[in-house]
């Protein structure tokens, strides 16, 4: 399904938690009818605690709050942070849970992975970043490098109709039957801005391959340069075949990476890529001053994706995930000019003779998690033949 993008939305992009979570708590602090919030991650540290107190005021002032947390990525949220909210009078709910499951069933693998927020049908905030601190992992004094989009206009009004779907979903599948309509908001200003932009979403039905045949789409009409940032990078075979030939045809490719190990399955299986990447001309950044968490893109100046999906399995073939698509100069210049200032003073660059100079045991220990990836993907049966080579 091609993108439906709207006209008349005024956005604001938010880099890491510093500039985010302001804007969050401000937002759900002038909220006059309803908070309405998804995450992944809802973690029990100060910032978790923030946001939560900002929840319950607007709970305690009358407006709706609803709040969706993944039954994996916040397994512990029912039992702590939840409990307080919805004693505090905010709606809580679990996709998924958890709780109790022993046997290893294959839909357990599709997630929540989305990361949005709607206040007054009239603002939402979509992208990466999860309701957790960005300096919980201890080995530097640099934030998680990650984004969000502030969305003011009829795209916030989309955004809320998807939300508020999900939430029937979810409280149907709790309560075994339909539940009633959710009642109505107030009317909302049509137009903020002059920027055109559309949500993708992706889950296991009707919108399976939306955001990454959007990225494809706009791969194939590159002429001029391509950016793509990504914590996480395991292309399937249609992908890489896309990328690979936007390079040969002299389109200027960079992809900033995660530098650092944070899942070491992941993290080995897609160095395995890189030699074939240099050798058609892309070029590869590890970021290197903190973990990398953004999954975000530029082609050709005017044409931008911040969101939720990572290019991985997990993101691409499993779980439940958002992105916003942006047609505009003005933004894709600023998210350009962030991606480029982190690829300048944080990152390393991949180069082809380094990778020749490898040990053995680097070589093996990358094939190997390649092959392993492919390996629990085909037993899965989600991935068909995207990764076989």
């Amino acid at each position: 399904m091609s993108a439906d993008f709207l006209p008349g939305n005024k956005l604001q992009l938010l880099e890491s938690g510093a500039e985010y979570f302001p804007a969050l708590i401000a937002a759900i602090d002038a909220a006059l009818h309803e908070v309405h919030l998804e995450a992944y991650i809802f973690a029990d540290d100060s910032t978790g605690r923030r946001v939560a107190a900002a929840l319950t005021r607007a709970a305690q002032r009358g407006v709706a709050v609803r709040v969706l947390v993944d039954g994996f990525g916040a397994r512990e949220f029912a039992a702590g942070l939840g409990t307080s909210l919805a004693a505090d009078g905010v709606e809580v709910m679990t996709y998924r849970p958890e709780v109790g499951q022993t046997r290893i069933r294959r839909h357990r693998l599709r997630r929540l992975h989305r990361k949005l927020v709607v206040v007054d049908g009239g603002t939402a905030f979509v992208g990466g970043i999860n309701v957790l601190d960005d300096f919980d992992d201890g080995r530097s004094a640099s934030a998680r490098f990650d984004y969000a989009v502030r969305i003011e206009g009829p795209l916030a009004t989309r955004i809320h109709t998807e939300m508020r779907h999900v939430w029937r979903l979810v409280r149907w599948a709790r309560l075994g039957r339909r539940p009633p309509p959710p009642a109505m908001l107030p009317p909302v200003a049509a137009i903020h801005g002059t920027t055109e932009a559309a949500l993708l979403i992706r889950d296991n039905l009707r919108h399976r391959r939306d955001i990454e045949n959007a990225y494809l789409a706009a791969i194939n009409r590159a002429r001029r340069e391509i950016v793509i940032s990504s914590a996480y990078f395991l292309p399937g075979r249609r992908f890489r075949k896309t990328l690979l030939a936007a390079a040969k045809r002299g389109v200027s490719v960079k992809l900033l990476l995660q530098g650092r190990v944070e899942y070491v399955l992941l993290h080995y299986a897609t160095q395995s890529l890189y030699d074939r990447m240099l050798a058609a001309g892309v070029r590869v950044f590890e970021y290197e001053k903190a973990f990398l968490h953004a999954k975000v893109a530029v082609i050709d100046g005017h044409w931008a994706t911040v969101g939720s999906s990572n290019i991985d399995p997990f993101s691409l073939l499993l779980s439940r995930e958002a992105n916003v698509l942006v047609r505009d100069a003005v933004f894709a210049r600023t998210l350009r000019a962030s991606l480029e200032g982190a690829i300048e003073g944080a990152s390393r660059e991949v180069r082809a003779e380094g990778q020749r100079h490898r040990s053995w045991l680097m070589r093996l220990a990358s094939a190997a998690a390649y092959s392993l990836v492919r390996f629990l993907i085909g037993v899965s049966r989600y991935g068909g033949k995207q990764y076989s080579d």
